[in-house]
């Protein structure tokens, strides 16, 4: 007597771990297609909590006189980044707020737009709208610009309305130039040099420009700290739940010819 085809559960199982994990290439090449060309990797890691904690403190002492954090907390930045309530007041907040105060400035949109041409825009979810690897290019690629109201341009994001706030710290860029194609044509910019150098050499703005990166990652998204750290408890687990679903096929199908 022929037995009926019975499906194994640790195939099936299998199967359906092939399938989201191929969903999970597919999404992923489809966002680095979307991130577009000319991007430098920004290489953060959240798991770095120094990084982090270095760019909490850049970021409120070069940004946040202009930008906001409304979708965060002081005090929430303080616990996820292991910062102490006291430093966050004294290295953190410069308006007077209170620690459980959310990260705002005292800048009107009004008065934004009178001094910029448009209000700065909050950043709590910059990282994730533009990707970490733009806003770590981004912070690099201001160059002077005569021709600009406030005399700086960038690269990425061209005719901005956004002064290098980081200039004392990178230097001056000016654009490296070619005629373009036509007449009447603008001149192409082949690349950015440094003119004056700042307090930081290359080496050490870069790290700078990371930190704050990796800080504006965290803030997109800051449950993603806790998942980082038990994505690790969440694998060991699979390999032992796959390794006990093994040994349970194993044993349910020896019998079956």
């Amino acid at each position: 007597m022929t037995k009926p085809m019975m499906t194994s559960p640790l195939k099936s199982l299998l199967a359906r771990a092939a399938v989201a994990l191929a969903a999970t290439f597919a999404l992923a090449g489809g966002a680095f297609a979307a991130a577009g060309g000319g991007l430098q990797n920004a290489n953060i890691s959240l798991a770095d909590t120094a990084s982090l904690q270095r760019g909490a403190g850049l970021f409120f002492n070069y940004c946040s006189g202009c930008h906001t954090l409304d979708y965060m907390r002081y005090s929430r930045i303080g616990e996820d980044l292991g910062i102490d309530p006291a430093d966050v007041e004294k290295n953190l907040i410069f308006t007077g707020a209170k620690v459980g105060d959310r990260a705002t400035n005292h800048m009107s949109a009004e008065h934004g737009t009178a001094w910029f041409g448009k209000a700065p825009p909050d950043l709590s979810l910059e990282a994730r709208a533009k990707g970490a690897d733009w806003i770590y290019t981004y912070l690099k690629s201001f160059y002077l610009d005569p021709t600009r109201p406030l005399g700086w341009n960038n690269t990425v994001f061209p005719n901005v309305s956004m002064p290098n706030a980081l200039w004392e710290l990178q230097g001056l860029q000016v654009a490296v130039t070619r005629p373009g194609q036509g007449e009447g044509a603008e001149p192409v910019i082949e690349g950015l040099e440094l003119r004056d150098p700042g307090r930081q050499n290359e080496r050490e703005f870069d790290r700078t420009v990371r930190d704050i990166t990796a800080f504006l990652e965290y803030v997109g998204e800051p449950a993603a700290l806790k998942r980082t750290s038990m994505g690790v408890w969440v694998l060991l687990y699979l390999a032992f739940f796959t390794f006990i679903a093994y040994l349970l096929n194993r044993e349910y199908w020896k019998d079956v010819k």
